[in-house]
């Protein structure tokens, strides 16, 4: 058991203080684009200075891009940290779409409304606090924890965790990394068990644009050969196309420990196959466009995501055989990173979370997970490190996926009690 059973922490106070700390986090609108977390980096610059570490901020763009590194001792200086990742940059909010404004930080109900509560300055705040409990308790963990915050995660990490690696890889340097992606929930299998995940690996991303052309002219004579005709031919034959192999380890590992299969749901599919998701389309002469003139061109964009071990080269060629006779070309909007194969579940770190939860959770099942996105991990996993999501919240599966949507928000409860899980299994031995 670890000794947080009789630190002389007010959890209740600190609880609040957390709640606290996390509205003013997401009232800071540290939207991607542009990706400029000066203003988040200095709020949590300070908060760590008050209770005597010495953090480290680093520019990495021109734009305000800001990552902020804060190290804990550990009882053992020769071993490699322990990371805490988390990113500071949010995805924008359309205002108009949400009931309660997306910067507001209002509590209702329960719960913590606003853009990042989910994704991801929630589970930031949790790590901080985490990690300033244990300094206040005057407790030395077994290894040394890194806590780094950073910018640009949602435009693919360039001037995140990528700088950070490129540029500053000695002054972290992880054995583990914890970051997003895990939560506990009784939503995903047919069971009623409680299981709590633990991310272990991330689909690969593949951004497509689809461009057509065709003939222009007067959209009282339409033809097979229009861009827009041709252009929703191809996205059609895409979409429908069937996609063959079996689940992943991962997923099968999941099926195995709970003892039950999985619900029907847009994510337990996508977990179990390649995806593929239209999100834009875009034709038209004029703005806004003449409904009465055909254009010469169309386009739309797909999101694409790979299980582990498919080729995107491959994947590609695919896609661009598909639709080979029609005039359009297939072109990547975004940088391919190299299949990296998900983190091993049988190490020590993860055996530690077993034990932690089981002191919290005494009912749930333990289990990998596959993430249906990508994260920060997925660049430690490339330098060999074990990287973990791990988010100590019981979710049901409306609040779960919540994240980007117009009613982004976490328990409060839920909240609080993930930062005393932090606060135990950080002092594991691992």
């Amino acid at each position: 058991m670890p000794p947080s059973v009789s630190s002389p922490l007010d959890w209740a106070l600190l609880g609040k203080e957390a709640l606290e700390i996390l509205q003013a986090y997401i009232r800071i609108p540290s939207v991607n684009p542009p990706a400029d977390t000066s203003r988040t980096a200095e709020f949590l610059q300070n908060i760590l200075e008050k209770d005597g570490f010495s953090p480290q901020l680093y520019r990495s763009g021109s734009g305000g891009e800001r990552n902020l590194l804060a190290r804990l001792p550990g009882r053992d200086p020769t071993r490699k940290p322990l990371l805490l990742l988390n990113h500071m940059d949010v995805v924008p909010a359309d205002a108009s779409r949400w009931k309660i404004p997306p910067f507001a930080a209002e509590v209702q109900d329960g719960f913590l409304w606003g853009r990042g509560t989910l994704d991801m300055k929630g589970l930031g705040i949790q790590q901080l606090m985490a990690i300033l409990a244990l300094k206040r308790a005057g407790i030395t963990p077994p290894r040394p924890i890194l806590f780094l915050a950073t910018a640009d995660e949602e435009s693919g990490g360039k001037h995140g965790i990528r700088w950070m690696i490129e540029n500053h890889w000695k002054e972290i340097e992880p054995e583990y990394v914890l970051d997003e992606c895990g939560l506990c929930t009784r939503d995903l299998f047919t069971s009623s068990k409680l299981v709590f995940f633990v991310q272990v690996g991330d689909k690969q991303p593949v951004w497509l644009r689809l461009r057509a052309t065709g003939r222009p002219g007067h959209g009282s004579i339409p033809t097979k050969d229009d861009a827009p005709a041709v252009l929703m031919r191809a996205v059609n034959r895409i979409l429908e196309r069937k996609e063959s192999g079996h689940p992943p380890a991962v997923v099968e590992a999941m099926v195995s420990r709970v003892g039950a299969p999985l619900v029907p749901h847009p994510f337990t599919e996508s977990i179990q196959r390649n995806s593929v998701a239209l999100t834009s389309l875009a034709a038209g002469v004029g703005n806004p466009p003449k409904i009465n003139v055909i254009p010469s061109v169309a386009e739309a964009t797909l999101d694409c995501r790979l299980l582990p071990g498919v080729d995107p080269a491959d994947f590609l060629s695919s896609i661009q055989a598909t639709v080979a006779d029609l005039p359009v070309t297939v072109e990547v909007a975004n940088e391919v990173v190299d299949p990296t194969p998900p983190s091993r579940w049988d190490s020590p770190l993860f055996a530690a979370i077993e034990r932690t939860v089981a002191v919290h959770y005494p009912e749930a099942v333990v289990s990998p997970l596959l993430s249906s996105g990508f994260t920060d991990s997925r660049y430690l996993r490339q330098k060999g490190v074990v990287a973990y999501g791990f988010m100590p919240m019981t979710l049901d599966a409306e609040t779960a996926w919540s994240a980007h949507s117009d009613s982004e928000r976490i328990p409060v409860a839920e909240f609080q009690q993930g930062i005393r899980v932090f606060f135990d299994l950080l002092q594991e031995e691992f």
